[in-house]
């Protein structure tokens, strides 16, 4: 984990070293999540995100997008521990490190890691929060396109790499022990930059 974040940070500061220019940003959009590999049938949750970005132009055609998110996710459990349905909300500070490249002035490709640290985690209006690991990998592929210089709208897919399960109390949640499930986002998003 050291290393990633170690990572992370000698991007961004390379970034700003030799970046052309700098924008900052804020935006905020429609999230729709789920967990993968989770035996149970599941189905997907609607939530937001909303934070701040900068984009670093490194070269004309390619940027370093560092981004603070905050971001509802979860799941919809079908017969979670003898109930019909349950819900499970999760909250993230997501930070996405992006590369970015523009294949047109207007239209760009972007991928890069993500680190998450759970704030909270309820179902049934319970916190659940020391069922879930506190850091979440993930890997982010997406595209966006510039209306103008200002606005610009965006879509990604968050694919989670680590399980997120850390409950180890069998008495508890039997149906979550030794599970093993990870994060899956969708995101669709508004941007405004400065």
């Amino acid at each position: 984990m050291k290393r990633i974040i170690l990572t992370i940070v000698v991007c961004i500061v390379f970034g700003f070293a030799n970046a052309q220019s700098t924008r900052f940003g804020i935006k905020a959009g429609l999230n729709v999540s789920n967990f993968t590999g989770y035996e149970e049938d599941v189905k997907s949750l609607i939530g937001f995100h909303v934070g701040g970005f900068a984009e670093i132009k490194v070269a004309k055609k390619f940027a370093i997008q560092p981004e603070f998110l905050f971001s509802t996710q979860g799941t919809t459990i079908e017969g979670f521990d003898g109930d019909s349905n349950t819900t499970v909300k999760v909250n993230y500070l997501n930070i996405p490190v992006l590369a970015k490249y523009y294949i047109t002035d207007a239209f760009s490709v972007e991928a890069g890691p993500q680190i998450g640290f759970l704030l909270s985690a309820k179902a049934r209006g319970e916190d659940i929060s020391d069922l879930y690991k506190s850091t979440d990998f993930g890997f982010n592929l997406g595209c966006g396109y510039n209306f103008t210089e200002d606005i610009s709208v965006g879509v990604r897919y968050t694919i989670g790499l680590t399980d997120v399960n850390d409950n180890s109390d069998e008495s508890q949640y039997p149906d979550l022990y030794n599970a093993s499930f990870k994060n899956s986002n969708f995101a669709l998003s508004l941007a405004y930059k400065f």
